[in-house]
């Protein structure tokens, strides 16, 4: 599955390309599964952060959440906090799995094992809640997942997306093929105004008229809705989407 989805689940009838990747690298034969980084790097090239918008269960489980009335609050002042996730990814996804290994050279899936809460939620509950003899065996990874998918839910309620902002490591590889990506968003500069009616509606914190291919871009069409001028497409190129060149006043 090209979106997060846990690769250990019982019920799982497609893999994470986490999960994949990172069992494959703590193999003692292996060290990267290059078919699974090209299937994973043709999907970004061929649609960036789409599938973070519509393809990924977990970022629709946040969307459910966020639609739970509630006070709800910017994360702009956060922004700094998306860069968390390019970290996970490079520590976490590749470094840790590679270098601590045990006596036979086998790694850890750290990020899988640690952080992810899609296999809690899509796993570990489920299977817990039905079976006695697998609740008789939980210890303290069982708690420290469950804690984070707690903060996640919670989190989720209040700030749009907080785990695909900030710590999804399959969002960040996919956000580095965002600006060459061949689905993209363009501007036309010659009906966009900058009046900004985009940017606003943007939950992903995006200056849509300025960088309609932004890395946090998650593809969810708001700003075309919301442009009163008919600006922001949706197009399929290879070449750089129009961006919007300020008038300049006279």
């Amino acid at each position: 599955m090209p979106g997060l989805n846990c690769y250990s689940c019982p019920g799982a009838a497609g893999s994470c390309p986490i999960g994949a990747l990172q069992a494959v690298m703590g193999a003692s034969k292996f060290r990267v599964s290059f078919y699974i980084v090209g299937i994973i790097a043709l999907i970004g090239v061929l649609l960036g952060r789409f599938v973070c918008g519509f393809l990924c269960p977990f970022g629709w489980f946040q969307e459910l959440l966020h639609k739970i009335p509630s006070k709800k609050f910017s994360t702009k002042r956060l922004r700094v906090l998306t860069g968390l996730k390019y970290l996970i990814l490079a520590l976490f996804v590749f470094v840790l799995p590679n270098t601590l290994v045990n006596e036979v050279g086998m790694g850890d899936p750290f990020f899988c094992k640690y952080i992810c809460p899609a296999g809690i939620l899509e796993g570990g509950i489920p299977l817990s809640l039905a079976n006695e003899q697998i609740r008789a065996s939980l210890g303290w990874l069982f708690t420290w997942k469950s804690c984070i998918l707690l903060a996640v839910v919670v989190l989720a309620v209040f700030f749009y997306r907080p785990f695909c902002k900030w710590i999804c490591p399959l969002g960040a590889f996919y956000a580095l093929f965002q600006k060459v990506s061949v689905y993209r968003l363009a501007v036309d500069s010659q009906k966009c105004t900058g009046c900004g009616a985009c940017s606003r509606v943007c939950k992903m914190d995006v200056d849509v008229c300025r960088t309609p291919n932004h890395p946090e871009c998650i593809r969810c069409g708001d700003c075309i809705s919301a442009c009163p001028h008919q600006a922001i497409s949706r197009s399929f190129s290879i070449r750089s989407s129009h961006l919007l060149q300020k008038k300049e006043k006279t």
